[in-house]
C-alpha cells in the first residue's frame, strides 16, 4: 500500500477543516493560514527531493542520481505567527549526505520572527519580556533569552556599518550635537557619555550622523569625534548648535573654523534660572526670553543693554551667565526666519534621549559598552525616521547660499547648498 505524502495529508486535513470546522475555541483562520503556510513548504521540500533524484513519488524511470527515499524527519520551523511542524523528507544510498538548500534557507527561525524580536528589543523590551511574550499558552516558547541575545546581536553588525558609512552624501546646513549618559559596564555608579549628532540637510531632511562612546563630553572626545565625522567625508555646516561645555565649544571651534555657533538656549535659559532666588524668576526670566526670542539682531541687543543695566547691580551671578556668550545664542539670528524654531535649541535631541532613556531603564546595568551602544543606536535609529522635514524655500536657500559667500567658502573647496535636492 502507497504511503500518503505529508502534502496530500495537509491537503485532507485543510478540506476537513473548511468543511467540518473546529470544535473549541481555536480561531480557524489562524490554524487555516498554518495549515496551508506548512502545506507550501511541505511541497517545496518534496519537490527538491524529486528534482534531486530525477524521479517523481513512486516513480520508475532512469535515475538522475543513486538513492532512495527514506521517510521523514519531524522538524520545527520557528516563525512570527508560531511554531510550525513540518516533515522533512529523508533520503539513503547517496553518494553524500542529503541536506536541504530549503531547510537551510528557512533556517531554524523565520526572518519574520527576527525581525520581531529586534524591533520588540529596539522598544525596550528587555530579553526575558521577549521571551516570556513568545511563548504561548501551552508553554512553547518560540525563543529563549539567549535566542534573543543571539538575533538582537546583529545590531552590533548594523551599528558599526552605521559608524562607518561615507557622510559626503550629505549637505548639511545646520549640525546638532549633545550627549547622553548611560551605565555602560558593570562597575556601579559610573556611567559616560555617549556622543550624538544629527543634522539638517539642504533638502529639508534630518538625518542622524553618528553615534559614539565620549567618556567625559571631554575636549579630546569631542575633537576625535568631529575627526571621525570628517574624515568620513562630512562638509563643513554654516552653523553648529550645542550646549555651553567648555570642551565642546573648543572642539567645535578647532573642528569647524569656518562654521557658526549657535549656543543651545534651551540650556542656557536653565543656567541663567539656576542663579536667580526663586522670588526673581517670574520678573527676570520673561525679559531673558524676549531678548534670546526677538527675530531681529540689533533689538534683542538693546533689549539686552537695558536687561543689564536694570539687574546686574541686584542678580550679578544671573546677569554674569546672561552675558556670558551671549552673541552665540543669537546666531540663529542670521539665518533663515522660518528655520528659527528649529536652529535655535538642541531640543529635539534632547526629546530623542528622553525616550531613549525610557526603553535603557529596563536594564539596569549593561554588561558592556556594545550592549549598550546597539540599544541606544537601535532607538534614536528608529525614532530619526519618523523626523519631521524642514521647509527649505528657494529663498531660505538663496539666503543660506549668500551666507556662505559671506564667509568666503570656495566653491571648488566646498560643495555646499549647490542645489535644492528633491525629497
Amino acid at each position: 500500500m502507497k504511503k500518503i505524502p505529508p502534502s496530500e495529508q495537509l491537503s485532507k486535513e485543510i478540506a476537513s477543516l473548511l468543511e467540518n470546522g473546529l470544535n473549541g475555541e481555536q480561531d480557524l483562520l489562524s490554524r487555516l493560514l498554518n495549515l496551508s503556510v506548512r502545506k507550501l513548504i511541505q511541497e517545496v521540500l518534496e519537490q527538491e527531493v524529486s528534482d534531486y533524484l530525477g524521479r517523481g513519488y513512486y516513480e520508475r524511470g532512469e535515475r538522475k542520481r543513486p538513492g532512495y527515499r527514506n521517510g521523514y524527519e519531524p522538524k520545527r520551523i520557528k516563525t512570527a505567527e508560531g511554531t510550525m511542524e513540518i516533515q522533512a523528507p529523508q533520503l539513503r544510498v547517496t553518494e553524500e549526505p542529503y541536506r536541504s538548500q530549503v531547510l537551510e534557507k528557512l533556517g531554524i527561525r523565520s526572518q519574520e520572527l527576527q525581525r520581531l524580536v529586534v524591533e520588540m528589543y529596539a522598544r525596550g523590551l528587555s530579553t526575558r519580556d521577549i521571551e516570556d511574550c513568545l511563548t504561548d499558552r501551552e508553554g512553547h516558547c518560540l525563543i529563549s533569552k539567549s535566542g534573543v541575545s543571539e538575533i538582537t546581536a546583529s545590531l552590533n553588525e548594523e551599528y558599526e556599518r552605521f559608524c562607518r558609512r561615507d557622510l559626503s552624501g550629505y549637505d548639511v546646513v545646520y549640525l546638532f550635537v549633545d550627549g547622553v549618559y548611560e551605565s555602560l559596564r558593570l562597575e556601579a555608579g559610573f556611567k559616560e557619555a555617549i556622543l550624538c549628532a544629527w543634522a539638517i540637510l539642504s533638502n529639508g531632511h534630518k538625518v542622524l550622523l553618528h553615534l559614539g562612546l565620549g567618556n567625559r563630553e571631554s575636549y579630546e572626545s569631542w575633537r576625535d569625534f568631529f575627526r571621525g565625522m570628517i574624515s568620513r567625508g562630512l562638509r563643513m555646516p554654516l552653523l553648529v548648535i550645542s550646549d555651553g561645555a567648555p570642551g565642546l565649544i573648543k572642539a567645535i571651534e578647532e573642528c569647524f573654523p569656518d562654521s557658526r555657533r549657535q549656543r543651545c538656549l534651551a540650556h542656557k535659559l536653565r543656567n541663567i534660572a539656576n542663579k536667580l532666588p526663586a522670588s526673581a524668576m517670574d520678573e527676570v526670566m520673561p525679559k531673558v526670553r524676549a531678548v534670546y526670542y526677538q527675530s531681529n539682531r540689533e533689538i534683542a541687543m538693546m533689549y539686552a543693554t537695558k536687561l543689564i543695566e536694570a539687574y546686574a547691580p541686584t542678580y550679578p551671578a544671573a546677569m554674569n551667565s546672561f552675558q556670558q556668550d551671549l552673541q552665540s545664542c543669537l546666531a540663529y539670528m542670521d539665518f533663515p526666519e522660518g528655520h528659527h524654531k528649529h536652529i535655535r535649541t538642541t531640543n529635539l535631541l534632547e526629546r530623542c534621549f528622553v525616550e531613549q532613556k525610557r526603553r535603557t531603564k529596563v536594564i539596569p546595568r549593561f554588561l558592556d559598552e556594545k550592549s549598550c551602544l546597539k540599544l541606544v543606536y537601535a532607538t534614536l535609529i528608529r525614532i530619526s525616521e519618523k523626523w519631521r522635514r524642514v521647509k527649505m524655500s528657494d529663498y531660505d536657500l538663496a539666503l543660506l547660499r549668500n551666507i556662505r559667500t559671506l564667509y568666503g567658502w570656495k566653491d571648488d573647496e566646498q560643495k555646499f547648498i549647490s542645489k535644492k535636492i528633491a525629497a
